[in-house]
């Protein structure tokens, strides 16, 4: 695959993941994908990965991102932005707040005949804490 259209493919599974289209999303990632953060357990596999998707979805039913630079390079896809979201469901252990938050995010994916096989994501937990009042 060219860069372009793994590119392509990172851009079409987050705005699947904005929609909340499990099932589109999906098509994006491969049935093993290893999902990382950088302070956090890995998640195995695709059931697992939109197992934690969906813990976000519930907390920011109308989170979005919005990618300012998309970097690519062989099979690997870095995009950095930010995710915005309105915190109405439970989030590690917080009750909703209603309060908006707007956080950077940083993610890195792996791509493999056209499916994303490795995701390390990253985001800036302590600006949306405090966003929150915590």
């Amino acid at each position: 695959m060219s860069i372009e259209q793994n590119k392509a493919i990172v851009l079409q599974m987050y705005e699947a993941f904005d929609k909340q289209d499990i099932e589109q999303g999906k098509k994006f990632m491969s049935a093993d994908i290893v999902g990382h953060g950088l302070n956090t357990t890995s998640l195995r596999g695709v059931d697992e990965f939109m197992q934690y998707a969906m813990s976000l979805f519930n907390a920011f039913p109308d989170g979005f991102h919005v990618f300012e630079e998309v970097i690519a390079e062989n099979n690997k896809v870095v995009t950095r932005g930010t995710f915005t979201g309105t915190h109405q469901g439970e989030l590690m252990g917080i009750p909703p707040t209603g309060k908006q938050v707007k956080f950077s995010v940083v993610h890195i994916d792996t791509i493999v005949d056209g499916k994303v096989t490795e995701h390390w994501g990253q985001a800036d937990i302590f600006g949306m804490m405090q966003q929150l009042g915590i």
